[in-house]
């Protein structure tokens, strides 16, 4: 039997999912694909069980290691922003639980992910299996450094605030390409819009959210 309960009751039904992205629809996300994923993919079976009948909420919830599940608003609209100019390589700094990761596979031809702290990575990977996603490559690493050896890539994502934007993740995107990434000090960070052109970056600021801090290196288990 699997471990996840992907059928879902109560709480965690296709009636459930179906509110949150009428929500979602109410508060801008307008990207059809992105809010059909949105109701498709079951958010429970990325959090703990204690927690499983806030799944469908609109907020972000506590995942362990210090650690949350993003709010739907956000990944509905950081997603939304990356599909904008691109739906091909995407590298994903902060895997987490995954359900960033699962929104993202459904929509782009290849993910690429990266989480520092190592105990989360597992149990990721088991989900990505488990809702059989064939196109995600996971890591365990730094995500300050990027993963060099697949870069270019086409999409940058990055789901922890750094205090600045990391070089080595400008350096890794492709010319045409989008960086979204929120930035700033803990509390209130920037969401910025980065697009790489042939002459440099061009930047924008699209919203003001609130994320975990980006933290260097990699936590063993």
């Amino acid at each position: 039997m699997n471990e996840f309960d992907l059928q879902g009751i109560g709480m965690t039904s296709q009636r459930t999912r179906d509110r949150l992205v009428a929500r979602l629809r109410e508060q801008g996300i307008n990207n059809e694909r992105v809010l059909a994923q949105i109701g498709a993919i079951p958010r429970h079976i990325f959090i703990d069980e204690a927690l499983s009948h806030r799944a469908y909420e609109d907020t972000a919830l506590p995942i362990g290691h210090g650690q949350t599940i993003s709010q739907p608003f956000v990944v509905a609209l950081m997603t939304q922003l990356l599909l904008e100019v691109t739906n091909q390589r995407v590298l994903e700094i902060g895997t987490g639980c995954g359900y960033q990761t699962a929104v993202l596979s459904r929509l782009f031809r290849k993910v690429f992910t990266i989480e520092r702290i190592a105990a989360l990575a597992p149990k990721a990977q088991n989900r990505f299996k488990a809702l059989d996603l064939r196109n995600v490559i996971s890591c365990v690493g730094d995500g300050y450094e990027g993963w060099e050896v697949h870069a270019p890539f086409d999409a940058i994502i990055v789901t922890a605030a750094p205090v600045s934007v990391p070089p080595k993740l400008l350096e890794q995107l492709a010319e045409g390409g989008r960086m979204v990434v929120p930035v700033g000090g803990e509390g209130v960070q920037e969401l910025r819009v980065i697009d790489r052109t042939a002459d440099g970056f061009t930047e924008s600021v699209h919203d003001y959210v609130r994320f975990v801090p980006l933290k260097s290196g990699v936590t063993p288990r």
